[in-house]
């Protein structure tokens, strides 16, 4: 049982990977997947007032459900131009 969780640009950076995995049951929301690795990594905390997440390759709140099996992406706001 398990979340595949995904980091891009500067949240990859600092937690030094693009890709991970996590128990499933213990997290019932995208946040709490988000604070775990707050206290691993606690430069991402910089990033929680401006965090983007999707669930699925969907935009998701912080406090969306995850599931077993879910893909949970965080990044942080994108510009172009």
């Amino acid at each position: 049982m398990s979340i595949r969780i995904l980091f891009f640009a500067s949240l990859a950076d600092i937690t030094g990977t693009r890709e991970t995995e996590v128990d499933s049951a213990l997290f019932p929301d995208v946040s709490s997947v988000f604070e775990r690795f707050v206290t691993e990594f606690p430069a991402l905390a910089a990033h929680r007032s401006s965090l983007m997440c999707a669930v699925n390759q969907e935009f998701a709140s912080p406090d969306a459900p995850v599931r077993d099996g879910d893909e949970i992406a965080f990044f942080p706001p994108v510009s172009g131009g």
